[in-house]
């Protein structure tokens, strides 16, 4: 017996009926011999991890653009909340950590430069529309490793296509990391709106911090907890009516006071006019993407290479975008020596 059995076998010792079993898995599109040491979902989970996309993460907008200081989140860090979150949950619950992780770690692999104003830019402009979590999917499937994908699980990519409010993963797992997405979110970026003063502490309304609690700490607590109580040998993951009721308020605040309206997103506009003429010229001039989504073009048989222009876009890094827009519109200077 290998140890990837033996850790599957393990699976039914320890986990919940309820639970995503390793053994039990759809499968992937493309069969692979099973590794010798890891279950599916692991060796999922370190695909992403060692993806180039989960890399770029660390250069694109959480929620603020460009801040001035070390501390503010970014695509990556949240990433990592929203994985040490559910897998708290993941862990309480009994169910499938590899799986809850491998979908959190991949959840927004998708997402675009300038945060969501760059992803309301590319839902405009790219035909057919953009859905980050739709595009985290295809990262998986087709852009990564040169046009191969990484072939992961279809529960994987069921997390990560549901981990959207509107969505309905097929797992619990999903609905774990669905749940701690938005946790993560909300409190972080009220963190972070505090750290910017765009909003300050005694500003949040009373009745919601008086069920959730008075700072981050208290507030993930209480979350984090409640799912736990409420979710705990149910073929569900639910919160109470009062504090989801409240997380949702909290939401709301944030949308009304930040995501929308504040100062901090006040240079969205040039970000997302940018994304706008960087669509425009490389629509114009295929030829000039990097080889390898040219060569997917040709693949393909591609008419229409939109598509492919969105994904090269999507997958820049908030610099990366800014760099590219500079050599394709600022002129050089230069000199004969």
């Amino acid at each position: 017996m290998t140890i990837r059995e033996k850790l599957e076998k393990r699976e039914y010792d320890i986990l919940s009926s309820h639970a995503a079993f390793s053994d039990k898995s759809q499968g992937r599109d493309v069969w692979e011999e099973p590794c010798d040491l890891r279950p599916v979902y692991q060796r999922d989970r370190d695909r992403i991890l060692h993806s180039k996309s989960f890399r770029r993460l660390k250069g694109k907008t959480q929620v603020f653009l460009a801040p001035e200081g070390d501390h503010y989140r970014n695509r990556l860090t949240h990433t990592l909340e929203v994985s040490q979150n559910a897998r708290t949950v993941a862990k309480a619950l009994r169910l499938n950590e590899d799986l809850t992780e491998a979908i959190a770690l991949g959840h927004d692999l998708g997402h675009t430069p300038f945060g969501h104003a760059g992803e309301r830019e590319l839902n405009q402009i790219c035909p057919g529309g953009f859905r980050h979590q739709e595009q985290s999917v295809r990262v998986v499937e087709r852009l990564e490793k040169d046009g191969r994908g990484l072939n992961l699980t279809k529960e994987v990519r069921d997390g990560i296509r549901n981990h959207s409010t509107s969505g309905s993963p097929m797992t619990l797992e999903g609905k774990v990391v669905r749940l701690c997405d938005k946790i993560a979110y909300v409190n972080s970026d009220i963190d972070d709106a505090i750290r910017g003063r765009v909003i300050k502490e005694e500003e949040i309304p009373k009745e919601y911090t008086r069920i959730l609690g008075n700072t981050l700490r208290e507030r993930l607590n209480t979350l984090i907890h409640d799912i736990i109580s409420q979710s705990m040998d149910k073929g569900d993951i639910i919160m109470s009516g009062e504090v989801s009721e409240a997380l949702m308020g909290l939401r709301s605040f944030m949308f009304e006071r930040v995501y929308v309206n504040s100062i901090a997103k006040s240079e969205e506009g040039k970000a997302q006019y940018m994304i706008g003429q960087l669509y425009d010229y490389y629509s114009k001039h295929i030829e000039e993407l990097p080889a390898e989504y040219v060569k997917m073009i040709e693949d393909d048989n591609e008419q229409d290479s939109t598509r492919t222009v969105c994904d090269f876009i999507a997958g820049m890094t908030d610099r990366y975008a800014v760099m590219t827009y500079e050599s394709l519109t600022i002129p050089r200077t230069w000199s004969v020596l």
